[in-house]
């Protein structure tokens, strides 16, 4: 930062700003000086590179992008802002429309085209990969693209797409990717030299408001490091009170003479019966982070339910955070932002609780909230009219929310399988929302106590800033498609192995190959040490080995036989003549008469082992060797044999119905394009074909299980079995290409569905799928979004259902919420 520099490099820098009149007239713009990160990237966009800047959450990063920005409006040149919500693009949209005015400033979200041929223009990544793809005249005379949040390419499920733009982005136009601190930063940059040319790579690991982390121990607040002496290290005192009460037993309560249980009041938060320290309600933390100055807080609270009951009982406790003329101010804003939300839905969406809620200073925010009352959250907060905000972890993306104080309840979520733990990653992009740049001289980090919850463990993964960021990118059907169209086969191959995927894998390999030439010199001192005067004692000792591993499968086919009650099967008699064979043959062979035969065989052992381990490492070495291109061509040789691309001129083109494949995106792509092909759906109403849509849209949640299952009657019953019995198909060919297949079509939500698009009332569909109302307007907005595919594709008779659809799913809240 500016006062980290001697006298003389403050006058050098001054004078390099003096000299570039471009970052001069920047820097007047701004608010803050430039830091040092920020400095070094604007010097590489005005050297002419394209820039890697991976820094903290909070640190600054978009300054760049707006630099480059700022560039452009001096060249005279386009720039695109890529973001990976549309909440980011619409936030960022609205920041560059308040510095460079409506005319210059445009937004593409897929669902929102305003001023589409504006200079600079704000757009969801998707959008960017499908002009791309289309080589859209938007592109021509584009000088810059600021790729925000580039660490979003390891989401497995659309990573893929910034990876793409990467790709077939022109070459002279520069990128400014914007990510958080990354262990591989280097990695990743050297990828981009590759791929995009003369890349510079900065990062920082330096918050710009320093985080003090702490720990709740009951109603204590304690430090979680100490920095008193000339190392940070590990609070001794909170190490020791925990092994005090995990050393605790757990004793059952005591009873009275009567044998009731004995009734002792203890401190708040202290439980000495058993021996630990049990969670204190919410309004008892809000209450020691008042009394610390630590509001405004955010609780990051993995579950939904958790942030909605959290709310429910900061009410019911009688808490109120906010002065009685907060009260007016935060009541207008909510009625300005909701105002046009029709009055027979206010009660379905819970609108007068969750307002009541707001005039007490505190909210949820999660993504099954309404898009219009997360943006009033979202404003109250920053103007510090609500103090307390419990929040799933998509909060963290990037949303402008800086609290004073994040708090952990727990260090562990439910990742749809089960319990896991929180990255180091994840814990850096939640706790980066504490401490606001202006206001705050720190941000605090707290961290709930419990049992499990090791002040050791902890400490490492609060000191562990970085994570590595990992390629997501495979080719899919529809990207083959894209790709064979716009370069051919040959050229499309190639491409792809430049991927950051296959990148990686290189790198990976050439450790692989490293270890392996490591274990063939110790497979060769093995083999010395075990070599018999009397024969081949490598063959000796497989042998030994195979009698081994025949006897272990003999005995545990034995155990099943009699947990099963049956006979001694065929396997194992066949198993125990091989035995014998093997032992005959043992026994004939030269080395089983040496005398140093069980140290030989010692050896032999060991040689076996490291020979296996060896062989695997090949076999991983061979499937990390062009697997991008191994997969583009099993997708490539699917295709061909379904018919939607074929051979011709020693290349390959599409044919028409692979020209509607290039037209559907997603995970069923497919699919769809069968569905289209075969015209299964063409004889539907529109309500049916929206059920259809949403079936192959809706993914469920661990918490959607009250959906009712009840499929629609009538036409759909039938068309879903073939759609179904397409998507078997389907299964069947992927298999034989050795090609993952995709999951079931889920018709969950279907008959609600259909309901909703033939005019059912909001608050009937809300109680029968059981959702919560952002969750059921998410995927009407991405039912939307694939009708509107299939609408474009311009299919006799289905167009005008489908366009029918999404006239009849865009209305009410949903229509309110569309471009959100």
């Amino acid at each position: 930062m500016e006062e980290q520099l001697t006298p003389a490099e403050r006058f050098a820098k001054a004078k390099l700003n003096r000299a570039n009149p471009a970052l001069e007239s920047f820097l007047k713009l701004l608010k803050f000086p430039l830091d040092d990160f920020q400095e070094k990237a604007c010097q590489a966009l005005l050297r002419g590179q394209g820039v890697l800047v991976a820094a903290p959450t909070g640190a600054g990063k978009t300054i760049v992008g707006e630099f480059a920005i700022h560039l452009a409006m001096e060249k005279n040149l386009k720039v695109f802002y890529t973001t990976p919500i549309k909440a980011l693009s619409n936030q960022k949209y609205s920041e560059l429309v308040d510095r460079y005015g409506n005319e210059r400033v445009g937004l593409l979200t897929g669902d929102t085209n305003i001023n589409g041929d504006a200079q600079f223009l704000v757009m969801t990544t998707e959008v960017l990969r499908n002009m791309i793809y289309a080589n859209s005249n938007a592109l021509i005379n584009l000088g810059y693209v600021v790729m925000d949040e580039v660490h979003y390419l390891a989401d497995r499920f659309r990573g893929a797409v910034w990876e793409e733009v990467m790709l077939h982005l022109p070459r002279d136009v520069k990128v400014v990717s914007l990510s958080a601190t990354v262990s591989n930063a280097e990695e990743f940059g050297a990828w981009l030299d590759e791929v995009r040319g003369d890349t510079a790579i900065i990062v920082s690991e330096t918050r710009p408001v320093p985080l003090n982390q702490q720990v709740l121990f009951g109603d204590e607040l304690i430090p979680l490091f100490d920095d008193t002496g000339r190392d940070v290290r590990v609070n001794v005192d909170l190490v020791q009170r925990h092994a005090n009460k995990m050393r605790q037993p757990i004793n059952k309560p005591r009873s009275d003479r009567r044998g009731h249980p004995a009734n002792r009041v203890y401190p708040r938060g202290i439980d000495r019966n058993l021996g630990r320290i049990n969670r204190i309600t919410k309004p008892q933390v809000i209450d020691i982070l008042e009394e610390a100055d630590l509001l405004p807080a955010i609780f990051f609270i993995f579950s939904r339910a958790g942030c909605e009951a959290a709310v429910q009982s900061v009410l019911a406790s009688g808490m109120r955070l906010t002065k009685p003329e907060d009260k007016q101010i935060i009541r207008r804003i909510a009625e300005e932002k909701c105002g046009n939300i029709p009055d027979e839905d206010l009660a379905a969406l819970g609108y007068f609780q969750w307002l009541s809620a707001l005039e007490r200073g505190v909210a949820a925010h999660h993504a099954g909230l309404l898009p219009a009352f997360k943006e009033v959250v979202e404003e109250l907060f920053l103007r510090k009219l609500v103090k307390v905000v419990f929040a799933t972890e998509t909060l963290a993306l990037g949303i402008n929310m800086p609290a004073r104080t994040v708090v952990l309840e727990r260090l562990d979520k439910y990742n749809g399988e089960g319990r896991v733990q929180i990255t180091p990653g994840e814990y850096t992009q939640l706790t980066g929302r504490a401490g606001r740049r202006g206001i705050d001289v720190e941000g605090h980090s707290v961290i709930q106590w419990s049992g499990n919850l090791d002040p050791s463990y902890v400490a490492s993964l609060a000191s562990k800033r970085t994570y590595p960021l990992n390629s997501s990118f495979k080719p899919t059907f529809n990207m083959t498609v894209n790709l064979i169209d716009a370069f051919g086969l040959k050229r499309s191959r190639e491409v792809l192995e430049t991927s950051f995927a296959q990148f990686q894998a290189d790198r990976s390999v050439v450790g692989m190959a490293r270890g392996i030439r490591e274990n063939q010199k110790s497979l060769a001192g093995y083999e010395e040490s075990m070599k018999c005067h009397l024969g081949e004692f490598t063959e000796y000792a497989l042998k030994r080995k195979q009698i081994s591993e025949f006897e272990k499968e003999v005995a545990q086919m034995g155990r099943q036989s009699k947990r099963n009650d049956l006979r001694q099967s065929k396997g194992i008699r066949s198993l125990e003549l091989r035995i014998a064979t093997l032992k005959k043959e043992l026994r004939a062979h030269p080395c089983h008469a040496c005398p140093d035969r069980e140290s030989h065989a010692r050896w032999g052992e060991r040689w076996h082992k490291l020979y296996k381990e060896t062989q695997q490492v090949i076999k991983q070495i061979e499937s990390r060797t062009n697997q991008v291109a191994k997969t583009f061509d099993k997708i490539t040789n699917m295709l061909i044999q379904l018919g939607y691309l074929v051979e011709a001129d020693e290349d390959v083109e599409s044919t028409e119905a692979g020209k509607r494949l290039a037209k559907i995106y997603g995970e069923r792509d497919l699919l769809v394009a069968e569905a289209l092909r075969e015209e299964i759906w063409h004889d539907v109403d529109a309500p049916t074909l929206a059920a259809l849509i949403a079936a192959l849209v809706y993914e469920a949640r661990r918490d959607d299980e009250s959906l009712n299952p009840k499929m629609p009657k009538g036409e759909f019953a039938a068309v879903f079995d073939q759609t179904l019995d397409l998507w078997d198909e389907l299964q069947l060919v992927a298999k034989e290409n050795q090609l993952p297949g995709s999951s079931e079509p889920d018709a969950s939500m279907a008959l609600q569905m259909q309901r909703w698009a033939n005019g059912a009332k909001l608050d009937s569909v809300l109680k029968a799928t059981g959702m919560l109302a952002g969750d059921f307007i998410r995927w009407c907005k991405q039912s939307i979004d694939l009708l509107e595919q299939i609408a474009k594709i311009r299919e006799p008779r289905l167009s005008e259902t489908a366009e029918q659809a999404i006239e009849s799913i865009k209305r009410g809240i949903v229509a309110y919420s569309y471009y959100a």
